[in-house]
């Protein structure tokens, strides 16, 4: 991976009327809501798993590992912040043990109201509990859809890694630098 210097991109507010939302329960692991980041208006939706850290122990905002990683390939295959907005399946930081099949499924209606209302070009499955939520299939994995695409709930769906994944086994650097470069592909056409 080459230097690159990550910043912070802006955040969306969440909805006033979910600011609160206590129905899956992560609201008592002492997490804030994070509704998405980048441009809302975006042609590309990118979906991870859940926020990761957005600020360090003196509360100052911080780029955790993930944004840097996924900020970088996007950088290194021509897309553009303006070009991207960045979403999750959790809203929520989870912090300890949670019923993740029933809450992943009560937090996915939050993304379905993002589809509605943002109606994205495309969309970029980054991990296998993205992947697993977005294709509603619990078997599948990023390792057998990346590469292609996808037409998953009337999208225009790409499959990559998750960018942690990437950090801990630099290996899979290039294959994710692939795929983002195919979203790229499509995004320019």
């Amino acid at each position: 991976m080459s230097d690159f210097c990550a910043s912070l991109w802006p955040e969306e507010p969440t909805p006033e009327n979910l600011r609160n939302c206590s129905e899956c329960g992560l609201d008592k692991h002492g997490s804030r809501m994070v509704w998405g980041e980048g441009n809302p208006e975006a042609p590309i939706m990118i979906l991870l798993d859940n926020p990761g850290a957005r600020e360090d122990r003196e509360n100052k905002p911080f780029v955790c590992g993930t944004r840097q990683t996924l900020q970088q390939a996007t950088h290194e295959v021509g897309l553009h912040v303006d070009e991207l907005y960045v979403t999750y399946i959790l809203k929520r930081k989870p912090t300890r043990a949670y019923n993740k099949e029933e809450t992943r499924e009560i937090c996915m209606r939050h993304l379905i109201q993002q589809l509605h209302s943002k109606q994205p070009q495309y969309i970029v499955c980054l991990g296998n509990i993205a992947v697993q939520s977005f294709f509603q299939n619990p078997e599948t994995d990023v390792k057998t859809l990346r590469g292609k695409v996808h037409h998953v709930r009337g999208y225009q769906t790409f499959v990559a890694y998750h960018p942690l994944a990437v950090r801990r086994r630099p290996n899979l650097w290039p294959l994710f630098l692939e795929d983002l470069k195919l979203v790229a592909t499509y995004f320019n056409k």
